[in-house]
């Protein structure tokens, strides 16, 4: 868990009021961790599958979350994680695979970085594409549903990205919510409780290539020192609680 570092101060999350979604922002969950504390007391157990009181994989409990308050929810697996990818990507999660000899939440953060990247680069050249053949009069609006559809194509593509942890199921929809809404007016936000700062952390879209150039074992530590970051006071010990043991799974914060 990130330390806290001296940036702006806190401000209180219940005035930012946010909508029952964030479409400007797109979840990513890191989930490639090897979990080797947790498998070193539990041999053979893999901790992101590891039942919560209610019934609940580890995983999937952070993915609801993230799921509910962002437009969609990517997460980052390692290629063997295969019982995994089946669980999340039934609750509609897409799924992006690091490479072989990754080494780290760096790493993580850097494929979900370029996967975005690539993307919006594609939806920014099919718009072009398209506007190209609207002058061309290849495009004709028939009727109100045509023109409709032609709206919701030039809406903006997400403008930030809202990381968290995939071993931290206590997380909050409605904290997921409230840093996401902050992502409006700041270019990194990240919630705080107790004064200890955690998770999910939100980053602006142009700090993408930032996170696409990350690597190791030290998340995005270098961009946020580099920059400031807007601390979020929320109600919620789930943004510093993660499950490293068995023992965690029953001790709700």
């Amino acid at each position: 868990m990130p330390s806290p570092l001296p940036d702006s101060p806190p401000s209180l999350a219940s005035s930012l009021a946010p909508s029952p979604a964030s479409p400007h922002c797109v979840g990513v969950l890191l989930a490639a961790g090897h979990g080797r504390r947790y498998a070193a007391i539990a041999p053979g157990q893999d901790k992101l599958l590891a039942l919560l009181g209610d019934g609940t994989p580890v995983a999937l409990a952070c993915a609801r979350a993230l799921r509910q308050a962002t437009a969609r929810t990517i997460v980052v697996l390692r290629a063997d994680q295969t019982a995994l990818r089946a669980l999340l990507e039934s609750e509609g999660c897409e799924i992006v695979v690091v490479r072989a000899d990754a080494n780290g939440m760096g790493d993580s953060l850097a494929t979900a970085a370029r996967y975005l990247m690539q993307e919006a680069r594609g939806v920014q050249a099919e718009r072009g594409e398209q506007g190209e053949q609207a002058g061309q009069g290849a495009q004709v609006v028939r009727d109100e549903q045509d023109m409709q559809a032609m709206q919701a194509q030039d809406q903006p593509a997400q403008s930030a990205c809202l990381i968290a942890l995939a071993d931290m199921p206590w997380l909050r929809t409605d904290t997921c919510l409230q840093v996401a809404a902050a992502t409006r007016r700041h270019r990194i936000v990240a919630p705080t409780w107790q004064g200890r700062r955690g998770h999910p952390v939100a980053f602006a879209r142009d700090l993408w290539p930032e996170l696409a150039a990350l690597s190791g074992d030290v998340g995005a530590r270098s961009v946020l020192m580099r920059h400031p970051v807007h601390e979020l006071a929320v109600d919620d010990p789930g943004v510093l609680a993660d499950v490293d043991a068995p023992g965690d799974l029953v001790s709700k914060p």
